[in-house]
């Protein structure tokens, strides 16, 4: 009586169904896979304890989902469509966040088709590589301090071509104007410059000479924006 209640309402006697010790099995080990890879993210980052708290669910999830739709190729197709649908919409997602949910993904599926011993590896492994290089700061810039972004705001009949290009070439080795907007319903235009300076300590000098330029309008220096770190 107790194993019918875990027999599907559609299922027939050619079905083959997952006993209970089994499933508990898969579910367990995946819990401990997500346990290792939430705490695995959360070394040398920042986080939120919705997202790891999540990552830590996500393998055991995947792996009900794949074991309830093992052998069955229409249910499969459904859910893979399934999966493709989802979206996160919360902030945008780092390259670290998204890598995160695919191992978590992947291992579930892996426990799902019952080759536990394959999945705690495969989360070990790339947990350990992902610890690796997190702790030996793998693909970090050097010299962080020097790449800044600098936002700088000028009057609307003062022509931005090339009017800081003499300081720029003076205290920073790089520069390139990536965006000019207009601003204060155009009556000033807002250039943003990506520089790498020559000398981090002469940061404030830069500032002030550019103050004589633009009219001691608004300037902000900020730690350098960038399109690649991020996905």
């Amino acid at each position: 009586m107790f194993n019918q209640l875990f027999r599907g309402i559609f299922d027939t006697d050619l079905t083959t169904v997952i006993s209970i010790s089994d499933f508990m099995l898969c579910v367990g080990c995946a819990l401990i896979i997500g346990l290792i890879l939430s705490a695995a993210y959360m070394y040398r980052t920042r986080y939120t304890k919705s997202f790891v708290a999540t990552l830590a669910l996500l393998p055991a999830i995947v792996c009900v989902v794949i074991m309830m739709v093992n052998g069955n190729v229409g249910a499969g197709v459904a859910v893979a469509g399934a999966f493709s649908l989802v979206r996160f919409r919360s902030v945008p997602g780092s390259a670290k966040e998204i890598g995160a949910i695919f191992l978590a993904m992947g291992t579930g599926l892996v426990v799902g088709m019952g080759y536990l011993g394959y999945a705690i590896l495969c989360a070990v492994l790339l947990g350990g590589v992902s610890l690796l290089y997190s702790h030996l700061d793998f693909g970090a810039r050097k010299k962080t301090a020097l790449y800044k972004t600098i936002n700088i705001t000028i009057p609307e009949d003062l022509d931005y071509s090339g009017v800081f290009d003499g300081l720029l070439r003076e205290y920073t080795s790089e520069y390139e104007l990536v965006q000019v907007k207009t601003t204060n319903m155009g009556s000033l235009f807002r250039l943003t410059y990506q520089v790498t300076l020559r000398n981090a300590s002469k940061e404030k000098e830069l500032i002030d000479q550019m103050r004589c330029r633009n009219g001691n309008l608004e300037i902000t220096v900020s730690k350098q924006e960038t399109t690649i770190g991020e996905l």
